[in-house]
């Protein structure tokens, strides 16, 4: 079995769901001497996430942006958390409700994602910064 392992810096993105599928194989070529596996990509934040969804139209993402904004409001005298500002504990929430972490099978050396199918950095904060990733593959 062979383990790779590799950080992967997204430099800082806007407010929004951004296809980063081709960041991830790049971040780790190993993944070409694999046929059969797992790579799980981990993000190391609390106020971004991942998830896999349609890739090809951008009204796509546009419509998640549309429905987590309206799904988990901003400016709710409810929340505590808001040290940073009005998006703090929204993003924290958006996190939690997508996830940090996916986990994909690698198939002769490639990502076996679906025909429509992309890795997405889901950025939650208005200001959010550069995002670090750990891809790591493992297999035979």
């Amino acid at each position: 079995m062979k383990i790779y392992q590799h950080t992967l810096r997204v430099a800082a993105k806007p407010r929004g769901f951004h296809l980063i599928t081709k960041n991830v194989v790049e971040a780790l070529p190993e993944i070409a001497s694999i046929d059969v596996g797992i790579c799980q990509v981990f993000i190391q934040h609390t106020s971004a996430s991942l998830t896999i969804n349609e890739n090809a139209d951008p009204t796509v993402r546009l419509d998640f942006e549309t429905f987590f904004n309206k799904t988990v409001s901003e400016n709710d005298p409810d929340y505590l958390h808001d040290y940073e500002g009005s998006d703090d504990m929204p993003a924290h929430l958006k996190s939690a409700l997508l996830g940090c972490s996916l986990t994909i099978p690698i198939s002769n050396g490639r990502l076996n994602l679906g025909t429509w199918q992309g890795i997405y950095l889901c950025e939650h904060r208005d200001h959010g910064g550069a995002r670090q990733l750990v891809v790591t593959a493992w297999g035979s």
